[in-house]
């Protein structure tokens, strides 16, 4: 593992370091209520001052992951602050490095993209941008398909430390990849901040697949900022599972910047005693001609909590698109909460845009006709639940993706169920 540094950083870092800084002792942090879109999710308890930052620490993160690695998959990977070496430079251009190398190494290519998906203006992304170290870095050129999945793994380590990550994936004109991010921590009672920013971009009829899922320890923040925009012709394949944190709030933005764009985004999240995840997902149409389907579905358990809050805009002459999204919840006890709230912001004529949101206990009658088939209650009501979780599997075609976000929802739900 190598550790950070920030004392080689070009001069475009700095200042935008020290425009951080200066944003995060002036922007207060959203109020409970008081904030467009933090109407659920409270902060009360938040006490920023208490986490610091994390010390280098020798950690084996060898077995900790939400998935399993694909095989012969490009990996890079962080404990904290201090990343491994990153994967040998291939001839066709292609780049997976440590943002913090990328910026040393490749700061014109880095400037270019960096910060110009995900605003400033925002406390948490001002915290995030002042205090990054490591993240990742991730650039395809033109026409390369990179036919190894590329696998990020991030392990907070330390309680009472915030670590800060920082993701920027570029995909130019006609590339194609599959990035695989996790999130973990190596204490379930590990009691931290983690915050993350990440800016995908996707080229002219470029390809990608992002699959960002967390399993952090259940006692710990999260605050997310992540932002993908397509680009003409362009095709983003966005898949999120959220398993632990037990509180905080991450956004998840796509544009359509291009005619012809299309946009899938699958998001799966299974909680459990006090958890409360908060998502917030934009579809924007910004172009003619473009399609996005987003569909969450969560289990929830003991007396947690979720929210869902999605909203699809579509911009003045961004006419003939096709936009959908749903969220469907399924509470297994009657203390636990979730909220969902689809919302339309049309200001074209010529679109097909609908939602739909469903929240609901297991039916009875579902679990009478199993048990009358021979099976115990304990037994019925895990089918019952692995039926409404195969609608998200099934939206992915036969291979490892597949494989994997069903396996990694079977283990989730035996750590839920108990």
């Amino acid at each position: 593992m190598a550790s950070p540094s920030t004392a080689t950083e070009p001069a475009w870092l700095t200042a935008r370091r020290e425009r951080a800084v200066s944003l995060r002792e002036s922007l207060p942090l959203p109020t409970y209520r008081g904030n467009p879109g933090w109407e659920f999710t409270s902060l009360k308890t938040l006490d920023l001052a208490a986490y610091g930052a994390p010390e280098p620490a020798d950690v084996d993160a060898s077995g900790l992951g939400v998935f399993e690695t694909p095989a012969g998959a490009t990996l890079l990977e962080q404990v904290d602050h201090v990343h491994g070496e990153p994967p040998e430079a291939t001839a066709d251009g292609t780049l997976v490095l440590p943002l913090g190398t990328a910026v040393q190494t490749h700061s014109e290519l880095v400037e270019r993209h960096f910060g110009t998906l995900v605003s400033g203006e925002d406390p948490f992304v001002a915290r995030n941008e002042a205090g990054w170290q490591g993240g990742a870095f991730v650039y395809v050129p033109r026409g390369v398909v990179v036919e190894a999945p590329i696998v990020i793994t991030v392990v907070q380590s330390q309680a009472q430390t915030a670590l800060h990550w920082r993701t920027l994936v570029v995909l130019e004109e006609g590339a194609q990849a599959e990035v695989w991010e996790q999130y973990v921590s190596t204490d379930d009672e590990q009691d931290a901040l983690f915050s993350t920013v990440t800016e995908l971009s996707v080229g002219p009829n470029a390809n990608l697949r992002y699959v960002c899922a967390q399993g952090l320890s259940e006692k710990s923040w999260i605050f997310g900022s992540q932002r993908a925009v397509v680009e003409r012709d362009g095709a983003l394949d966005w898949i999120a599972l959220g398993f632990g944190a037990g509180n905080g709030r991450v956004a998840m933005d796509t544009q359509l910047a291009g005619k012809g764009a299309d946009a899938k985004v699958t998001g799966a999240y299974a909680t459990h005693g006090r958890q409360h995840l908060d998502y917030a997902t934009t579809q924007e149409h910004a172009a003619a001609n473009t399609t996005s389907d987003l569909a969450f579905r969560g289990i929830l358990d003991g007396r947690s909590s979720t929210v869902w809050s999605g909203m699809i805009k579509v911009d003045p002459g961004a006419q003939q698109i096709d936009a959908f999204q749903e969220s469907r919840n399924l509470l297994l006890t009657k203390k636990a909460h979730a909220d969902s709230i689809p919302g339309l912001e049309i200001l074209a004529n010529d679109v097909r845009c609908t939602h739909a949101a469903a929240i609901a206990q297991i039916d009875p009658e579902q679990l009478y006709y199993l048990r009358s088939r021979g099976l115990t209650l304990e037994k019925a009501k895990r089918l019952v639940i692995e039926g409404f979780l195969e609608a998200t599997v099934e939206r992915f075609e036969e291979g490892f993706v597949r494989e994997a976000v069903a396996g990694a929802l079977e283990r989730r739900l035996e750590a839920v169920l108990g």
